[in-house]
């Protein structure tokens, strides 16, 4: 198998745009942001949702015009990306967007298997109240099973992540954990088209929240290390049987 693949970008239905209303709500903005902080976050879910497929050409002129943000804080963007291995620029000829590289998935879980449990076992023992609540609202959302489109699970399980990241309150961690989940982001999407196992993956989560809001570090550090060399399983039988 190559190492680095080109791929087109995903097939997107209505549906696929449209966040059941309770999802929508929790991951909303917590505060107003800088029009760099914007254009980098709408610029990356372009990129980690293949969106902007790998290997494309970064438009700085479309960009400006699609996301009506200026000159500045697109490149203040698109520096952070270089800097987080989603962009490249190469002299004379442009910036682009990173190639996926398979080869790099077992790198890339060996180092969220550590780093992702041992921010769930923090998130269990410094859960603050603004923390709680927003956890519980996304284990409803998990209990009632309402969700099940590929696309609004992936952002109900983006939530979920970032949750716990914050809750850790470890802004180093968070930070690092932050790139790391972009690029395995990207491998997820690849294969979304390809019945992958992703509701009952997002699943798993339930018993993680639970422990999060028991206190429970230790199960929480369990739930999350082995969600997370799940996926790896789950991207792996997807490549070989493609």
């Amino acid at each position: 198998m190559a190492s680095e693949i080109t791929i087109e970008g995903p097939r997107r239905t209505a549906h696929a745009e449209r966040i059941p209303s309770r999802l929508a709500l929790l991951a909303a903005p917590e505060a107003a942001r800088s029009q760099g902080e914007e254009a980098y976050l709408r610029i990356r879910e372009r990129i980690v949702s293949l969106e902007m497929p790998p290997g494309s050409v970064v438009n700085e002129a479309r960009l400006r015009a699609d996301l009506s943000i200026g000159r500045t804080p697109i490149r203040e963007a698109l520096q952070r990306l270089a800097h987080e291995n989603l962009v490249r620029s190469v002299p004379h000829r442009g910036t682009f967007v990173t190639d996926v590289n398979i080869t790099d998935l077992a790198r890339i879980t060996e180092v969220r298997v550590v780093l992702e449990g041992c921010a769930a076992h923090l998130a269990a023992e410094r859960l603050g109240a603004a923390d709680r609540a927003a956890i519980s609202e996304l284990l409803d959302v998990l209990q009632a099973g309402r969700v099940t489109d590929q696309r609004d699970l992936m952002k109900l399980d983006q939530e979920i992540h970032r949750r716990i990241y914050r809750a850790a309150r470890n802004s180093l961690l968070e930070g690092t954990l932050e790139r790391y989940f972009n690029l395995s982001l990207r491998l997820w999407y690849l294969v979304l088209d390809h019945e992958v196992r992703l509701l009952e993956a997002v699943e798993e989560h339930t018993e993680l929240l639970r422990a999060v809001l028991a206190g429970d570090g230790a199960r929480a550090e369990r739930c999350m290390s082995n969600h997370v060399s799940g996926f790896e399983l789950e991207i792996r039988k997807v490549l070989v049987e493609r």
